[in-house]
């Protein structure tokens, strides 16, 4: 037994020790349904250290998600639902199916080549009712989703043939929402402005896969600018003893831009 499989059933042992008797009571009252967002939340906690580029909180935040991996399949093994083994020993069979052109003798040249590849095996694979979207979960947030559907979708050649077709739909998608702005009298209320703004987000996501980048990543990114430049637009207030409350738009937009020009990102 390697280091590694020492380590993790040791912390399988942490946690049967928490689920034990004279254990945590907070542990033993763990459900599966509990875990959720426990899950949720330290994956997004690994996310953001990866936008970091912050190896050292990348590997403190992969901990954390493990954790959560190993109390999950603790309460399975409970329930004699499934075990460790059982896990490790689907996820083998599948990523050894995934590549043929390394266990077998399929020659695929490319990663274009294996991504269509295993979705169409997964489409042989399955019964008549098998969609090809079936794995993308419906809790995934909305630009991931679209992106991993569409992602499938173009495995099996369902795609626009370049991110300039792409450009174009959302000049179309953009044509198509002002028209329904125009003629709105209360655009938030209004299902067809939603509609319509759905389908320019859905089609943004898509221009994203098409430049090879995370939608997700993106908007993240994006996000953590604001996040700076706001901050640093009311330090800059803060030192002139004023304050956004009391500030009409145009004095904001010029802290704005001071703010922009205080530092580079």
């Amino acid at each position: 037994m390697n280091d590694s499989s020492l380590s993790l059933h040791r912390l399988f042992d942490l946690v049967a020790r928490l689920r034990a008797p004279d254990g945590c009571p907070w542990d033993r009252e763990q459900k599966i349904d509990d875990l959720r967002a426990y899950l949720l939340e330290e994956a997004h906690e690994v996310a953001a250290a990866i936008d970091a580029s912050d190896w050292e909180d990348i590997g403190s935040e992969l901990g954390d998600l493990l954790f959560q991996i190993v109390f999950i399949v603790c309460l399975a093994e409970e329930r004699s639902a499934f075990s460790l083994s059982e896990v490790v020993d689907r996820i083998e069979e599948k990523m050894i199916a995934r590549h043929p052109h390394i266990f077998g003798d399929e020659d695929l040249v490319d990663s274009a080549a294996v991504h269509r590849a295993w979705e169409l095996r997964k489409l042989e694979g399955g019964g008549p009712d098998t969609s090809l979207l079936g794995g993308v979960p419906g809790s995934l947030p909305g630009l991931l989703a679209a992106y991993r559907m569409t992602q499938k979708a173009a495995g099996v050649g369902f795609d626009w043939p370049d991110h300039l077709s792409v450009m174009k739909k959302i000049d179309e998608e953009l044509t198509e929402l002002r028209a329904e702005l125009a003629e709105a009298e209360d655009p938030g209320a209004n299902p067809r402005v939603r509609e319509e703004l759905g389908d320019l987000l859905f089609t943004m996501a898509n221009l994203a896969r098409h430049l090879d980048l995370d939608p997700e990543a993106v908007i993240a990114g994006a996000n953590a600018k604001f996040r700076r430049r706001f901050h640093r637009m009311e330090k800059i207030l803060a030192a002139e003893d004023l304050s956004l409350a009391e500030l009409d738009l145009d004095a904001m937009e010029r802290a704005w831009e001071t703010a922009k020009k205080a530092a580079l990102d």
